[in-house]
């Protein structure tokens, strides 16, 4: 076992570029795990690593040796997880979400497989920031939008409209925007979670229209500008999901509804292995399950103009 240990210290430092960081994906001292590096390349008579004060990064030796390495890593970590999957899904599974999908729509589903898998424990880390799953030891992501991070698997669970709305007082009081350039005029609540605050855009006919907007309140988040919205400050651009609510009470109304953009995708994402976890799979199954067909998030309200 001491092999695998130096060799699995090893991985986690190449992996992040980092003593500090591997130490932290291991739930270990950075100071064991510069013994544990340092005794595998004592072992082997070769430098696996180029050290500096900033900086790890791998020599050819290392970069070679990683690759055969990695494949028995994931060959011994099958064999354990095949032992441990026998008797179903069981064991700590930790999984990080952005927050207001949580907050709206995750949060019953995970208290759903807490009771449909009873020998899983969940940790969950509700958070607007792009985790690194692998650096920060997460099992698994729930993400919303465009995925920049081609590392990882991808399970498409489910779509997502951009729905820009407002409450009748406000409408009632600015009038409605017929065209995306009328929104010029009006008061924007801005959520500054979105790649480009500022400039929401538009589509119709295969045209796309970027249209800059402006206002007072800004939020970093979905659920505080549908908020704003509901209290008449303005005009917001909303993930269906956050707004569904109160789209079919009718204390929003949609907007411009012609000249949706294209819809957004909620995928469970998780890292490359050539055994997939029984509690990540069955995790990703069960969402996938849940959400499968038209989104209750779409369902119950009307379009406007």
């Amino acid at each position: 076992m001491d092999r695998f240990d130096d060799i699995g210290a090893f991985a986690a430092v190449a992996d992040a570029r980092s003593f500090t960081q591997g130490a932290k994906r291991l739930g270990v001292s950075s100071a064991q795990v510069s013994k544990l590096v340092a005794r595998l390349e004592n072992r082997l008579g070769a430098r696996l690593l180029n050290r500096t004060t900033r900086d790890v990064s791998l020599t050819d030796t290392g970069r070679a040796y990683l690759e055969r390495a990695r494949v028995l890593l994931e060959d011994f970590e099958a064999l354990e997880s095949s032992v441990r999957d026998e008797s179903g899904p069981k064991g700590l599974l930790k999984i990080s979400a952005p927050m207001s999908f949580g907050a709206n729509q995750l949060t019953p589903a995970l208290l759903d497989f807490a009771t449909a898998y009873p020998e899983v424990s969940l940790e969950v880390s509700s958070t607007d920031r792009m985790v690194n799953l692998v650096e920060e030891g997460f099992d698994v992501g729930v993400r919303i939008g465009q995925l920049s991070d081609s590392s990882l698997i991808a399970r498409k669970l489910a779509a997502v409209r951009l729905v820009t709305c407002a409450s009748p007082d406000y409408l009632h009081a600015a009038g409605a925007p017929l065209t995306p350039q009328d929104l010029s005029r009006h008061e924007a609540i801005i959520d500054t979670n979105a790649a480009d605050p500022l400039v929401w855009r538009f589509k119709s006919d295969n045209d796309s229209h970027d249209v800059r907007v402006h206002g007072r309140l800004r939020f970093a988040g979905a659920d505080a500008c549908v908020a704003a919205a509901r209290r008449g400050l303005g005009i917001t651009r909303s993930p269906a999901f956050a707004a569904a609510e109160d789209l079919r009470q009718g204390r929003l109304i949609p907007l411009l509804c012609a000249y949706e953009p294209e819809q957004v995708y909620v995928h469970a994402v998780y890292p490359h292995g050539r055994h997939l976890a029984a509690k990540v799979r069955a995790f990703v199954d069960f969402l996938a399950k849940r959400y499968a067909g038209e989104p209750e998030w779409h369902q119950g309200w009307g379009v406007a103009p």
